[in-house]
């Protein structure tokens, strides 16, 4: 944790939001998610706050956002202090419970595919759970993170992700053949985006949905299987030569089959 998060943490992030009235009497926990939470945050990052509550919260300032959930819905509060924009969303318990059942193992070897199992909002939930900041509610916080680690959910992402990589890679092998240099360049550059997504979820580093962080997240796993600077040299296209391409090409998708080799996917 960072210098700014400690000083946040010892101001009491809770203080703004409780001066609103924005924690009700039945919330049984509520974090911090998001960069804040993991000191990733700049002077121009929004602070998000989950809170968990029992029963469904109404409010004549909330927005409602769909979820495929019972009920089909969650509401958010928006505010700002400081100069930052806080958003405080209150989910169910009841919906916890509600995705996590999604992400069972019965689920998974059925053979449903994760985009059949949870919607975006709820990935990226379940994916910040790990690595949030409790504010109260820590036995209900490190409850349900014991949950999701017994979970397929870890086993949906990656499955996913290499999938998706070797969707690209067939892609660009595909357009390398013809000669089409530029589409296989971007098939490349996409293919190397599932496949580390892959090898990061493998570590429990979640968040694929936010490509901006993945730097950030592989620093976080410090993956065996690839070395931050030998990833940062692909990801920043360092070896492209326009004149000649194919070799770049070449060791992008030699790269992608590797890792698809080492991740393991349960």
């Amino acid at each position: 944790m960072d210098h700014d998060m400690q000083k946040m943490a010892m101001a009491d992030w809770l203080a703004p939001v409780r001066e609103r009235g924005l924690v009700p009497d039945d919330a049984v926990a509520a974090f911090v998610v998001g960069s804040a939470a993991r000191g990733w945050h700049n002077a121009r990052s929004d602070f998000d706050i989950y809170v968990v509550t029992a029963a469904e919260r109404h409010s004549e300032t909330s927005n409602s956002m769909p979820v495929p959930l019972d009920p089909p819905r969650v509401r958010s509060e928006t505010f700002y202090e400081h100069d930052k924009r806080w958003e405080v969303t209150y989910w169910l318990d009841s919906q916890i419970d509600q995705m996590l059942a999604k992400v069972s193992w019965e689920v998974y070897e059925a053979g449903t595919v994760a985009e059949d199992v949870l919607s975006r909002r709820e990935e990226l939930w379940l994916g910040r759970l790990g690595n949030c900041l409790p504010l109260f509610g820590e036995e209900w916080v490190d409850r349900n993170r014991k949950r999701l680690v017994a979970s397929a959910f870890r086993s949906f992402l990656v499955v996913r992700s290499l999938g998706d990589a070797d969707d690209a890679v067939e892609d660009a092998l595909g357009q390398l053949e013809s000669g089409d240099l530029e589409s296989a360049t971007v098939s490349a550059r996409i293919a190397f985006g599932h496949a580390i997504d892959a090898l990061l979820e493998g570590a429990g580093e979640f968040g694929s949905h936010l490509p901006k962080w993945r730097p950030n997240r592989f620093k976080a796993a410090a993956p065996e299987a690839l070395s931050f600077e030998d990833y940062w040299a692909l990801e920043t296209m360092r070896g492209y030569d326009p004149a000649d391409p194919r070799p770049w090409i070449t060791d992008v998708l030699t790269i992608c089959q590797d890792i698809a080799m080492r991740v393991e996917t349960s």
